[in-house]
């Protein structure tokens, strides 16, 4: 499997538990946590479900990351979400020291990853970048999101 069909493969992995949070009423949202070709933890987001401001799929994937492997130093893992990260998520990615993060949807009005700001790999902030690549996928991420909004007009 090449590199870019792996990225692929793993988005997609993603975007399955998005359409979950979407049928569950949710923002679509899903994140896949993976070392290498194996999936580490999956999660989507769980706010309503918790009645939790801070059950973003990024935060439930890490945690889940970090107790499956014993540590809250998730070096040697990539986080695949669909939407990019809000500046809470990007703090815990960067804090969790992973070492890339794809995105699908760009989010112009919250991310925190290139698109209003890029706090993985602000050089004024202490500890490791985490680099942040977009795009990945991003029509079918994006079309999850348009189908939640519609659904609530």
């Amino acid at each position: 499997m090449s590199e870019l069909e792996l990225h692929e493969a793993m988005m997609r992995e993603a975007l399955v538990l998005a359409l979950e949070a979407l049928e569950a009423g949710e923002v679509p949202v899903g994140a896949v946590i993976a070392r290498g070709e194996q999936i580490v933890a999956r999660a989507r987001n769980e706010r309503e479900a918790l009645r939790d401001p801070t059950a973003h799929a990024e935060v439930l994937a890490l945690r889940r990351a970090a107790q499956a492997l014993g540590s809250w130093r998730l070096t040697g893992c990539t986080l695949y979400v669909t939407l990019e990260p809000c500046p809470m998520c990007a703090g815990a990615i960067r804090a969790a020291r992973l070492d890339a993060v794809f995105y699908g949807a760009d989010d112009p009005a919250n991310g925190c990853t290139g698109s209003v700001y890029c706090l993985t790999e602000d050089p004024a902030l202490a500890g490791p970048d985490v680099p942040a690549y977009g795009g990945l996928l991003a029509g079918e991420c994006a079309q999850a999101l348009r189908t939640f909004f519609d659904r609530r007009r």
